[in-house]
């Protein structure tokens, strides 16, 4: 999605710019690489920097209830400095590296909800313009897609995914929020609980996965969350036997046993406690509503009746045409 703004802070006359992303969706930690396209306009002007902003519509807890707002998670400076004359064309090319923790937002080509962008920031003449905005697709890291992909072969469900403001006790989060994926559980587990919740937590070194359950409540006890995390590197992927794997992470986390996987806990000791996360109940993220689709092809995400399509390609066009205004 490429638009073109005027430079609106300069009026009519003023240079437009606009950012083309390279085509393919990148990785977490990867590079994301495009072209910064300029038009000169009806007289020279002094581009005093051009910068990138990642953003990302988050969801946030407060007294009065929740809400829904953009963040910006991480900012690049790719050029400037330089005269642009009246009517002239330039194009500034950028490869910049995104953060580990940058949320996914596709799996098998297919959108879970999470909306990000790529804002451009134009300073001119001690003015500046944030009205190009660019939708940012990123796919799953080798080690998210087989977690995943194993959860589908096991009979879970994608229900949704948000961006949840906060930080999760006892991990190295980054970022101020982290991606929650919703699951619906595997017929084996359904008894016990009611959904499992997953974060991803990737580092050059490794990858902290949490898992949260909602417990169901039995004759005399009543329902509660536990949580359990575990650690992987991104070495070996395609050689594990990630159903084993996660099937029994699954097992520890319901049956409430606290592990920290096989592998070091990156940066942190392995001291990871039992906080949980940084908040309470359980939502759904934004446009994915109840879909569910777990078959062969593992979390690929399914179409109910047409609506899921739908509501995401709304949730992605509202955020795109309101974000200024959502951000005042």
């Amino acid at each position: 999605m490429v638009f073109k703004r005027l430079l609106g802070s300069l009026g009519v006359g003023g240079p437009t710019v606009d950012t083309v992303l390279d085509p393919g969706a990148p990785l977490p930690g990867g590079a994301l690489s495009g072209q910064v396209h300029l038009k000169g306009g009806d007289a020279d002007f002094d581009i005093e920097h051009i910068a990138l902003e990642l953003v990302a519509r988050v969801e946030a807890e407060h007294e009065d209830g929740e809400s829904e707002g953009v963040l910006v998670f991480d900012r690049f400076t790719v050029g400037g400095g330089f005269r642009l004359g009246a009517g002239e064309r330039h194009s500034v090319p950028f490869s910049v590296t995104l953060p580990w923790e940058t949320p996914i937002t596709e799996l098998y080509g297919q959108p879970l909800g999470i909306v990000l962008g790529v804002r451009t920031e134009l300073a001119v003449a001690g003015a500046k313009d944030k009205g190009d905005l660019d939708q940012l697709t990123v796919r799953p890291l080798p080690a998210q897609e087989a977690i995943l992909e194993a959860l589908g072969q096991l009979g879970f469900g994608f229900k949704s995914a948000d961006l949840e403001y906060g930080h999760i006790g006892g991990t190295g989060q980054q970022l101020p929020f982290y991606q929650e994926i919703e699951l619906a559980p595997a017929p084996q587990y359904a008894h016990q609980v009611n959904e499992i919740e997953l974060t991803f937590l990737a580092a050059p070194g490794g990858m902290e996965v949490v898992l949260e359950a909602d417990k169901r409540g039995g004759l005399f006890t009543s329902g509660h969350d536990t949580v359990t995390r575990f650690t992987v590197g991104h070495h070996d992927v395609e050689h594990r036997d990630w159903n084993t794997e996660v099937d029994g992470w699954i097992r520890q986390l319901v049956e409430h046993r606290t592990s920290y996987g096989s592998h070091a806990a990156y940066g942190h000791g392995g001291h990871h406690g039992h906080e949980g996360h940084h908040h309470d109940g359980h939502r759904s993220g934004p446009g994915m509503g109840t879909a569910v689709a777990a078959g062969a092809a593992g979390l690929a995400v399914g179409v109910v009746g047409g609506m899921v399509a739908a509501e995401v390609v709304d949730e992605v066009g509202d955020f795109f045409e309101g974000d200024e205004e959502e951000e005042e």
